[in-house]
């Protein structure tokens, strides 16, 4: 019975052993890239797990982060019109596969309400999905609008009390700019939070339909020139994520676009360490500056 005490009290987790470590140094970290850098080095010291120290770090990071920074934009968003009949809207939710669904009335701007798909499972039972009437304001949940500026942990921690999941981020115009998740912020502390209805991993390209291709980022440079017919040199980098990257110059968020040689690729999905997802559609090729 002793000796099982024992080994409990001597296997501490990693929290605990981090908590010992910052409790025992002497020189305190003054500022948060002192503690990030100390927080490195001890993990390195007592040998915690790398998936534990990028968490940690993950947790520092989103209290610098601005919603901005991890939003679906608007150009994104699938949205339902409030007047948009059943039959109309029915099949967008089951191909897309979301959980909820922002509520419109003329456009974008005029965010009525958040439908949960899950609020649709009734109409099984009462048969109202049969071509029997159906209002969808008497379903919709309220919206949750926040600014642009807004810090991730402020909303994170919003969220948990309102037990909201969605937020309709709002421009310095009152406009709506995007939509946020608690996934997408829980996504850059943890990394990527994958479901049923993400892209295969094992497929590299798949169509979109209308010329536009998703795009793993780890596609190989040549995979994606003979799939394409392309001339991208694969001298600096193997992947096509390293070329985009190389393009941007920076670590781009979800939304954001740039061409290469008459193709126009954008972000679908990035954490906060690499691109994981891109669409690409062939563009007018425009002259470089």
């Amino acid at each position: 019975m002793s000796e099982d005490r024992s080994s409990s009290q001597g296997s501490k987790s990693w929290l605990d052993k981090l908590f010992s470590a910052l409790s025992s140094d002497s020189d305190e970290p003054s500022s948060r890239d002192e503690l990030l850098e100390f927080l490195r080095q001890a993990g390195s010291r007592l040998k915690l797990d790398q998936d534990a120290m990028m968490i940690i770090e993950g947790a520092l990071n989103i209290s610098d982060q601005q919603v901005r920074e991890v939003l679906i934009p608007r150009s994104q968003i699938t949205a339902i019109a409030l007047d948009q009949p059943l039959e109309e809207y029915l099949p967008v939710i089951l191909e897309t596969g979301h959980s909820r669904y922002p509520v419109i009335g003329e456009n974008l701007d005029e965010v009525k309400g958040i439908l949960l798909a899950k609020d649709l499972l009734p109409l099984l039972r009462s048969g109202q999905g049969n071509g029997m009437p159906f209002q969808l304001d008497e379903v919709l949940r309220p919206a949750m609008f926040v600014p642009e500026s807004k810090r991730l942990n402020s909303l994170l921690k919003e969220f948990q009390d309102t037990r909201n999941h969605m937020a309709v981020v709002v421009d310095e115009y009152g406009g709506t700019a995007g939509i946020v998740t608690i996934e997408d912020i829980l996504e850059e502390i943890v990394g990527e939070i994958e479901d049923e209805h993400d892209i295969d991993e094992e497929i590299d390209i798949r169509e979109l339909g209308d010329d536009r291709y998703a795009i793993r980022a780890l596609t190989t440079i040549e995979d994606f020139n003979d799939r394409f017919g392309t001339r991208f040199s694969d001298d600096e980098f193997d992947t096509l994520g390293g070329l985009v990257m190389q393009r941007f110059g920076h670590l781009p968020g979800r939304g954001e676009h740039t061409d290469i040689g008459g193709w126009r690729f954008t972000v679908l999905n990035a954490d906060n360490r690499r691109i994981r997802l891109l669409e690409a559609e062939p563009c007018e090729e425009t002259p470089e500056e």
